[in-house]
């Protein structure tokens, strides 16, 4: 059998509707508070039921992990205990919390080892659509299935949780049997080109779902792109959709998408409102293969058919409440302090001159090293920070990327405004992201305020890039 787009158009796994809910918790909780996610190896079907099991890495038996799912202010208490063969961490993305909970092994604490637990113990203070993941050799173990969503419910909720659904994105690369391609991990080519890149797309863990909304009900849909590499082009037209929020931080009000496809990069989020019209079928489409592939179906139910709660009186397209918003400061554009990161490396490229662990490569040094990007000359974490700044000063950064190559650009610990991007206005006027796109040869300005003390990771989100160079960080004052 062989794997492949085409495979994928045709295929007509997930032919029953199911149920779209909140997936549990299924972590236990221990005597004194903490919700347990055990990391370990475990199998799972990614192709079809006829397909063997792949041999994955997860949390609690499960890929996608337990959703954790809270209310904004409270308090997340998580006892990871490592069952894995290597050392491990966890990264709460785009949550902005305190430093030493950021989970970045060997910047903000020790890899936990194998037999090994550690405690995250942190406030969420914004509402929104954020996930964890691994964060030691991520390259190796997100590709593995190490992820899992962290949804912050606001003081107030538009949707109930009927109608408040995740939905998380990944692409596998599998061999001909339909087994996780395991024997590729690690590939010279994969780092110095775009990253590893699957060829079988899941959605919450199953192969092409069909999920079942009622009629004239608003949902809200929230859609993680867990990806290692693969920037997502997803056809939400047919959907009818438009968008509550990026990355987390909800829009005023429900606003229609500007372009098609829905680019959506590695470790991007975008929740969408969804109302689905009686007696039209709906599907989410994958389209950068030229065509369109159906990742998600969705069968619409009649109210008369329909077990489900309605939503509240009232509540309807034109009635949507806005979504409220996370008070994050303000650049101050006047006095903020300009930094520029140059990325350059990879393949098809000027390489240029590139330092690592305070050498500068040559020759084989590439291939037995692995580094093959660089920021700023620089590949991966070097012992002096890219900058150091005093808390609550403004930052802009002016980010040029000098390679043959998309990247998604993620900052730990805060929220950007994208202020301009050379070529394009996708983007401006958006609200806060925590993760940009970067085409090649662009260059693009954020602004931010640095007011979360520590030292911060900024690299790039495709991960093969990531663990090939793409790493720095900043630090900031307390």
């Amino acid at each position: 059998m062989s794997i492949n787009r085409r495979t994928f158009l045709k295929s007509s796994a997930g032919s029953l509707g199911i149920a779209l809910l909140p997936a549990s918790f299924k972590a236990s909780v221990a005597s004194d508070g903490f919700l347990e996610i055990i990391a370990g190896p475990s199998q799972q079907k990614l192709y079809s039921e006829d397909a063997p099991q792949s041999d994955l890495w997860s949390y609690n038996d499960s890929t996608p992990g337990p959703e954790i799912r809270v209310k904004r202010g409270d308090r997340v208490k998580v006892r990871l205990v490592n069952k894995l063969e290597e050392a491990t961490s966890i990264h709460w993305h785009g949550i902005r919390i305190a430093n030493d909970m950021d989970g970045v092994s060997g910047l903000t604490q020790k890899a936990v080892e194998p037999g090994a637990t550690f405690e995250y113990d942190f406030i969420v203070p914004d509402a929104g659509t954020y996930w964890y993941h691994a964060h030691n050799r991520s390259w190796n173990q997100v590709s593995r299935g190490l992820y899992g969503a962290l949804i912050v419910e606001g003081d107030t909720t538009d949707f109930d949780t009927e109608h408040d659904r995740t939905l998380i994105l990944d692409d596998w690369r599998l061999d001909e049997t339909g087994k996780f391609d395991t024997a590729s991990l690690g590939s010279l080519m994969d780092w110095s080109h775009g990253g590893r890149l699957g060829n079988w797309l899941t959605v919450n863990g199953q192969s092409q779902p069909n999920y079942t909304l009622n009629a004239n009900e608003p949902y809200r849909l929230r859609l993680i792109n867990t990806s290692n590499a693969r920037v997502l082009e997803l056809d939400t037209k047919q959907l009818g959709a438009k968008i509550l929020a990026y990355d987390g931080q909800g829009l005023p009000t429900a606003t229609e998408l500007s372009y098609q496809p829905l680019l959506l990069g590695s470790a991007q989020r975008v929740d969408l409102l969804v109302v689905p019209k009686p007696g039209i079928p709906m599907q989410l489409d994958e389209v950068s293969g030229g065509q369109a592939f159906s990742i998600a179906s969705f069968e619409i139910l009649e109210k008369s058919d329909s077990t489900s709660a309605n939503p509240a009186p009232g509540k309807s397209e034109l009635a949507m409440p806005a979504l409220i918003s996370n008070e994050l400061p303000e650049p101050d554009l006047e006095n903020a302090r300009v930094f520029t990161l140059d990325m350059t490396g990879g393949a098809m490229g000027q390489t240029g001159d590139i330092t690592y662990k305070g050498k500068k490569l040559e020759g084989m040094d590439f291939r037995d090293t692995g580094q093959v990007w660089a920021f700023n000359g620089i590949a991966n974490l070097a012992d002096a920070p890219f900058f150091s700044v005093q808390r609550n000063d403004t930052i802009v950064l002016n980010t040029v990327n000098n390679t043959a190559f998309l990247h998604a650009m993620h900052i730990h610990g805060h929220h950007f405004r994208i202020l301009e991007r050379s070529g394009s206005d996708v983007d401006e006027g958006q609200p806060w992201r925590d993760t940009f796109l970067i085409g090649p040869e662009q260059t693009t300005k954020i602004a931010f305020v640095a007011d979360n003390p520590g030292k911060w990771l900024l690299h790039c989100h495709m991960l093969e890039h990531a663990a090939a160079g793409m790493n720095t960080w900043f630090e900031i004052s307390a």
